[in-house]
């Protein structure tokens, strides 16, 4: 037996040799640390080194000797390398992608796709640029006095909407916070079936009908850039009839004049996706035939794809984009897949946006398909942004320092918006 300070002398010699053994490999064990400067000491632990792969040298003349001749495996004998066996049938389980240059759609020209969960950097501004539109603030005039004749009101109309409200956010739920993208497609759906009511009034409304998820697209040159844009968009009205022309000839014909806002050094591509494998399609999303052929309305539900959160101005941008998508698609239908030219009568689109709260109007107006260059006629786009429907709806009182500083139930309900809802309902039927 050592005594007390002689043991610890010895362990004390142990160990010096012990790291003395491991400095002199170059390394402190057979696992490394590493140091991670993001993270807590705790979170940290030890892994094994990455190995390198060995780098194969081929020798003319000293090929390796391997047991491929004879049939089974042999110990000392290399592994032989057998060429690739192709199949004389096709498997879709073992089926392999040829390379991107040796597929029929491959071009050299990169193509930019805009979707319908493109995040547009620039938002309206550089929707703007990419569809050679005017931006006008507000609706057209003309459009709002349709609503202020009483033949074009419904009975108890404020009544009616408020219960619609009450029916998404309270009525139709038993949660105390319902999902925003169950009442506001409740809410779009019973504004919808309000604005429908006008009907015994309005024959015209019975020459349309709703589409959802029909398949979008159209292609245009823009610059020296080759641009689409497809996807399914929001809930689309269709009608038998195509929408009446916003603004006249000579309306049109000032937009010449009109400079298109930059946003130089940022690319007017920028956040849209990339391609060489593409085909210059221009479709409505329906046949040849259809009775419904014109797009009146698109209304687009913010928040309902978790997926993709938009800001408001990138949804506003997703908005324009779509709806000139649609007007591009029927202008290609109806003159032809290249018809770089001044339509003669111009093609509307409206459209709606709405988070279950607040809403964003839109009509879009199509005056050319010549989007090559910046001068000449524009196209024109009037926005109506951030009109709030109500300004509370509370299943709780919101109650702070013992004060009731919402109370429970819909607060704060705003007629002029509904009013601008239902003037691009009735556009075209009146």
């Amino acid at each position: 037996m050592f005594p007390e300070g002689a043991a610890t002398l010895f362990s004390q010699a142990v160990l010096v040799k012990a790291l003395r053994r491991l400095s002199a490999h170059g390394r402190t064990g057979g696992l490394q640390a590493r140091r991670h400067f993001t993270t807590t000491r705790c979170l940290t632990g030890k892994t094994h080194p990455v190995r390198k792969p060995k780098e194969k040298v081929d020798i003319p003349g000293l090929e390796r000797v391997t047991f491929g001749e004879r049939k089974h495996y042999m110990p000392g004998l290399a592994k032989p390398v057998n060429p690739h066996w192709e199949r004389d049938y096709k498997d879709p389980r073992f089926y392999r992608t040829p390379p991107a240059q040796e597929m029929p759609l491959y071009k050299e020209k990169p193509c930019y796709v805009y979707n319908q969960r493109t995040n547009a950097l620039e938002g309206v501004l550089q929707a703007l640029w990419l569809t050679k539109t005017k931006l006008i603030s507000g609706l057209p005039p003309h459009l709002l006095s349709l609503v202020e004749n009483p033949a074009n009101q419904i009975p108890n109309q404020d009544e009616r909407v408020q219960n619609a409200i009450k029916h998404a956010r309270f009525w139709d739920t038993t949660e105390n916070r319902p999902n925003k993208s169950k009442y506001s497609n409740t809410l779009l759906s019973n504004l919808l079936h309000v604005c429908a009511t006008l009907q015994s009034s309005h024959p015209a409304m019975g020459r349309r009908l709703f589409a959802d998820k029909y398949s979008l697209a159209a292609s245009w040159q823009r610059g020296e850039d080759l641009l689409q844009i497809k996807g399914q968009n929001g809930l689309l009205h269709t009608c038998m009839d195509p929408l009446p022309e916003v603004s006249g000839k000579q309306e049109v014909a000032d937009t010449e004049d009109h400079a298109l806002k930059s946003f130089y050094p940022v690319s007017p591509t920028i956040d849209l996706q990339k391609i060489n494998l593409y085909k210059e399609v221009n479709s409505s999303g329906f046949r040849d035939g259809y009775p419904y052929p014109h797009a009146h309305t698109l209304y687009f539900l913010d928040g309902v794809d978790t997926r993709c959160k938009l800001r408001p101005d990138q949804f506003r941008a997703k908005m324009v984009m779509f709806a000139f998508g649609n007007a591009l698609a029927r202008a290609k239908t109806l003159y032809g897949p290249q018809p770089q030219r001044l339509l003669e009568h111009p093609i509307t689109v409206q459209a709606v946006g709405s988070n279950g709260r607040v809403f964003h109007f839109l009509v879009f107006q199509l005056n050319t398909t010549d989007l090559s260059g910046d001068d000449g006629i524009k196209n024109q786009v009037w926005l109506d942004e951030d009109a709030d429907l109500y300004e509370f709806a509370k299943v709780r009182p919101l109650i702070k320092k013992k004060q009731v500083k919402v109370p429970a139930g819909l607060t704060g309900y705003k007629p002029e918006t509904f009013s601008k809802f239902l003037a691009l309902y009735l556009h075209g039927a009146v």
